[in-house]
Formats: structure tokens, C-alpha cells, sequence
């Protein structure tokens, strides 16, 4: 998985690095058990401070996307509460739709990127 991280951007670098682990394990680049670089080899690979990527993996530790142990490392490791998973989703999609409806973007339009997107997560299961 090739991280790219977007130095421009007004969001913050682990949050990029968070998205993207997430969007890898989503697309089944990333898969249950596999582990992820040691802290220092990705900040070195892709030219960030170690300690953003310690934050981002910090972030996907609590988030139930991996576990941290002192010899293996960050691994992939689902540990999802969907009804937890449910409620942050409600309160991120809260904000989402507020900006599509002052953009005139209409519920018909919403439905149809959600199922785009679905159906290539539901893709690379196959």
C-alpha cells in the first residue's frame, strides 16, 4: 500500500494517514492481521515526523482498526462496536449532508454516490 500524503491539504497529516490505512483495509489492500510499518519506517518513507504517524496509529487504535503490541508492532485488527461505528458514522454523515444541502445537492444524487462507493468496497470483497 502506497501512502501519499497531500502536504497542501487543510487537514492535518495523521488524519490523512488514518483515512488512507482505512480506505487500504476497506478495499482489502490492507487485510485482518497484516502489519502495518514500524512507526519509524513510515514516517522515513513518507517524510513525516514519527510522531504523526504514532498519533495516526494511536487514532486507529482506538478506533478498533488495529492493535499495538511492543513486538509486532501496529496490526490490522478489526474490533468493531457497529453500533458505536453506527453513531460516529451518524454525527460525520450530520455534517456531510448539511454541506450537499446548501450545495443544492439533492437526496437522489446522495443515494446514487453512496451506492457508487459501496459497490467498489463490495468489489474488492469478491
Amino acid at each position: 500500500m502506497i501512502i501519499e500524503i497531500d502536504f497542501q491539504s487543510d487537514e492535518a497529516i495523521y488524519m490523512q494517514l488514518r483515512n488512507q490505512i482505512i480506505l487500504g483495509i476497506a478495499t482489502s489492500l490492507l487485510r485482518e492481521g497484516d502489519p502495518l510499518p514500524s512507526v519509524r519506517q513510515l514516517a522515513e518513507d513518507v517524510g513525516i515526523n514519527m510522531h504523526t504517524v504514532n498519533k495516526a496509529y494511536s487514532v486507529l487504535r482506538q478506533e478498533g482498526f488495529v492493535t499495538i503490541d511492543r513486538r509486532r508492532g501496529a496490526v490490522v485488527s478489526l474490533d468493531v462496536d457497529k453500533q458505536k461505528a453506527l453513531e460516529e458514522m451518524k454525527q460525520s454523515l450530520k455534517v456531510v449532508l448539511a454541506k450537499a444541502s446548501c450545495q443544492n445537492i439533492s437526496r437522489q444524487e446522495v443515494h446514487s454516490l453512496v451506492d457508487e462507493i459501496i459497490a467498489e468496497y463490495e468489489t474488492q470483497e469478491e
